[in-house]
């Protein structure tokens, strides 16, 4: 455990895009420091060095020697995902608390195999599902919480992308529910943790690079909460108006809402147009830079000895049981009944 005086020296596992997002939250907390970076492409090791990285800073192509390093306290995985259980398992062995970005892995008997092991370690493994840290849709959750609407009855999820992403991506992501939605499944059970039935709707509208690869463009997705509440999902990969990201709660006293977020909040009327603002903000780099940055800062707090108070490796695993579940309620045109607590 280190001090709070003492800053938390992280191995950052990845240098790609979500790497960088993670290197340079780092860079901008006053708790860490980046101790190691780690990436086959040492190139891209040694980039994000040189623009996060400190006189100490080190690139290696070895992520188990940056995870057991003596001079590392923490580690950050933002790896490819068939890397995560086996990079969380080194950490799990050497001790050292990890964040690790979703999912846990594509496979559910991986996730499950290590399950035991996660749950008997005193070691703190975070899951990155960075949305429950966005601080709009932190406050519609507390205002929930705190019974504003009574009871929840209803929550509605609005989840799309600006564009589809490239073919590469789309060939090994998993699928829509298991790289898109499982953010929006981590999201429902912050406020429904007890879905007991998932009903999902495949949809191939526009994308024949994405149909190509058995793969669906959009999807609808319904909830059952053990209590009778309902979520319902939306989800496309694309959005001529930008990253659509909404919220909303229903209850019987009431309604809560989050919109999009817009990178200012002046409005024009003119003779040809009335009420117009600003455009969404571009992509998830912007719209949930808060989110990443405070999803680390709690993170630094678990590595001290605090209670790790975001999503864990459980959390991980049950919004892949959902995914999953989605991915046979689509197939097969019918409601799938889970037991996240089996």
């Amino acid at each position: 455990m280190t001090s709070p005086a003492t800053p938390v020296r992280i191995a950052l596992v990845g240098s790609g895009r979500i790497g960088q997002v993670h290197a340079a939250s780092i860079h901008r907390s006053e708790g860490a420091v980046l101790q190691v970076v780690a990436d086959p492409f040492v190139a891209g090791a040694q980039s994000v060095v040189e623009r996060f990285g400190g006189p100490s800073t080190r690139a290696t192509t070895d992520a188990v020697e940056a995870i057991t390093a003596a001079d590392v306290d923490a580690v950050v995985v933002a790896s490819p995902t068939s890397t995560h259980v086996d990079l969380i398992a080194a950490c799990l062995d050497a001790g050292r608390p990890v964040l690790c970005e979703k999912p846990i892995d594509l496979d559910i008997a991986r996730v499950d195999g290590l399950r035991e092991r996660a749950a008997a370690s005193s070691v703190p493994v975070a899951l990155g599902f960075n949305r429950r840290f966005d601080p709009h849709f932190a406050e519609l959750h507390r205002r929930v919480a705190a019974g504003e609407i009574g009871p929840l009855e209803q929550l509605t999820i609005t989840s799309r992308d600006p564009a589809p992403a490239p073919e590469d991506y789309i060939a090994v992501s998993g699928g829509i529910f298991r790289d898109m939605t499982i953010h929006d499944f981590d999201t429902a059970r912050w406020f429904v943790p007890d879905v007991v039935a998932v009903t999902a709707v495949g949809l191939r509208q526009f994308s024949e690079v994405i149909a190509k690869h058995d793969d669906y463009d959009g999807a609808v997705v319904t909830l059952v909460g053990a209590s009778g509440q309902s979520v319902t999902i939306t989800n496309s990969r694309h959005c001529a108006a930008g990253y659509d990201q909404r919220l909303e709660a229903t209850g019987p006293l009431g309604t809560l809402s989050v919109g999009n977020v817009t990178d200012t909040l002046v409005r024009s009327s003119t003779g040809t147009s009335g009420d117009s603002g600003a455009p969404f903000q571009t992509f998830f780099l912007e719209r949930y830079a808060q989110a990443y940055a405070a999803e680390l800062e709690a993170f630094l707090a678990a590595v001290r000895g605090g209670e790790l108070s975001g999503p864990g490796f459980e959390d991980g695993r049950a919004a892949l049981v959902l995914a999953d579940a989605a991915g046979v309620s689509a197939r097969e045109g019918r409601t799938v009944r889970v037991d996240l607590s089996a």
